[in-house]
């Protein structure tokens, strides 16, 4: 198979060849100049670090938070489904809820036992999830750092 020659008039517009190099796949989208040098350095951030470590702490808030809210969730549904309550899988869900029940447990009393646990967790549920959102507001409003900030390096020349 052979290629057609190369028509100038097509790629006039393009640059000479020697003046342009082509960003590499995983490096910056930095074009260089061959007779440029690049210098490229490494700057420790401490907002980085901290900004991380609030989203860490947050995270953990809400796992925790999010795990009690399902336990709870899930003591509501084998309730209402009359799950088996000698059942050892029940029977955790059921001490573990009343562990993290928040005193709830026998708040209300109507005349239904479901509709009791019903109304017990589900106020239970309510109120981890806004101590969750309340606890991962204050650790996000006194924890990160503001937008007023100087940067400090010391640059290595090697």
């Amino acid at each position: 198979m052979s290629y057609p020659e190369r028509d100038p008039e097509r790629t006039r517009a393009l640059p000479p060849q020697e003046q342009y190099v082509a960003p590499r796949q995983h490096e910056d989208q930095y074009v260089a100049v061959p007779d440029e040098e690049v210098v490229s350095e490494r700057v420790e951030d401490s907002r980085a670090k901290r900004l991380r470590g609030v989203g860490v702490a947050c995270s953990v808030v809400s796992f925790v938070v999010g795990l009690f809210a399902v336990v709870l969730a899930l003591h509501i549904v084998l309730t209402l489904a009359e799950a088996n309550a000698g059942n050892g899988f029940a029977s955790f869900v059921r001490d573990f809820s009343g562990a993290v029940s928040l005193g709830f447990e026998g708040l209300f009393s109507p005349g239904s036992q479901k509709l009791a646990v019903l109304l017990d967790y589900g106020m239970a549920i309510i109120v981890w999830l806004l101590i969750g959102a309340a606890v991962n507001f204050l650790i996000r409003r006194f924890f990160t750092p503001g937008v007023n900030r100087e940067v400090k390096y010391r640059r290595r020349i090697t």
